[in-house]
């Protein structure tokens, strides 16, 4: 009888061992670095971007499905450290305070830079003041008096956007009154372009490709151009003034992967960081990492329309 226990006890415990193997095997066979389903939580003020990259690389890779579902910073860094969210899209790097938690899981973070992105001003068509001063908006956050300004108008509390202008501001909270907030980069443009006197602020990615239903809109809104705080000229999120690093209100976008092995996170982080990737952020009108390479063909002779 206990012969017969042990002999039943092996033969479950093989059959179970077998069952882990074919799982672990069936998973690894359902993801790799271009194939497989992946959830990628994106900063919400660099969306478009991301949404580009994604469709481009389903359809180089077809075995490839990304779902992008974005977020305000405060959210997406929460889900990271949770391990709620596996690859990200962010506006800033980790702190050593987040990469600490990391090491104490035993993760390692696989950051990636790969494009440099702008916060830009806008402002009602009507306004016919296109120049502003980054210290004057700054007063504004301190909550000095006699600035000019009307109102602020941002995306969401948590958002990357408050963030950075927070610390640049060097505050800890955005005034009570005379900030105004929504949930999306669009709902400010359009705010900002039904009302006079509010500046929005906002992500330049959500100007330089809009959507299809915010094209009209987007003309009703001027960007305007920014004196940084020991600057005598005034500068604008484009990509040249990106590039000569005298846009005052610039930040590098990455993408973080926390998956652990080999898988889709890696394969779109190469793509994205690659010569296709870079030439996408290059088009989107921000300023990629490293500058595609343009393929020159070199003819020994002149060609003759006759010949």
């Amino acid at each position: 009888m206990l012969k017969n226990s042990r002999f039943l006890g092996l033969v479950v415990f093989v059959f179970l061992f077998a069952m882990c193997n074919q799982k672990s095997k069936n998973e690894s066979e359902k993801e790799t670095i271009l194939k497989g389903n992946l959830d990628i939580t994106v900063d919400e003020t660099v969306k478009p971007i991301v949404d580009d990259q994604v469709a481009v690389f389903e359809g180089t890779y077809y075995g490839a499905k990304i779902a992008v579902k974005p977020k305000s910073e405060a959210e997406l860094i929460n889900d990271l450290l949770n391990q709620k969210a596996k690859v990200v899209v962010t506006a800033r790097n980790l702190t050593q305070e987040e990469l600490s938690r990391f090491e104490k899981s035993k993760i390692k973070p696989r950051v990636t830079p790969f494009a440099t992105d702008a916060i830009a001003f806008v402002t009602n068509k009507s306004n016919n003041d296109t120049l502003i001063a980054l210290k004057t908006v700054l007063d504004f956050i301190q909550g000095k008096p006699d600035t000019g300004i009307k109102g602020l108008v941002f995306d969401n509390p948590n958002s990357s956007t408050v963030r950075y202008m927070k610390e640049l501001a060097k505050v800890k909270d955005v005034p009570k009154t005379g900030v105004f907030s929504f949930k999306t980069n669009d709902e400010v443009i359009k705010f900002v372009s039904e009302n006079d006197g509010m500046i929005g602020v906002v992500g330049v990615n959500w100007l330089s490709q809009p959507s299809p239903n915010m094209i009209d809109i987007i003309k009703k809104i001027n960007v305007l151009s920014v004196k940084g705080l020991n600057d005598t000229k005034y500068y604008n999120p484009t990509q040249n003034d990106l590039a000569e690093v005298k846009y005052p209100l610039a930040r590098d976008l990455f993408i973080i992967n926390c998956q652990g092995y080999s898988g889709l996170g890696m394969g779109l982080s190469s793509f994205i960081a690659g010569d296709i990737g870079q030439r996408i952020v290059l088009k989107s009108g921000l300023l990629p990492v490293r500058t595609p390479g343009r393929k020159l063909q070199i003819r020994n002779g002149i060609l003759k329309d006759n010949e």
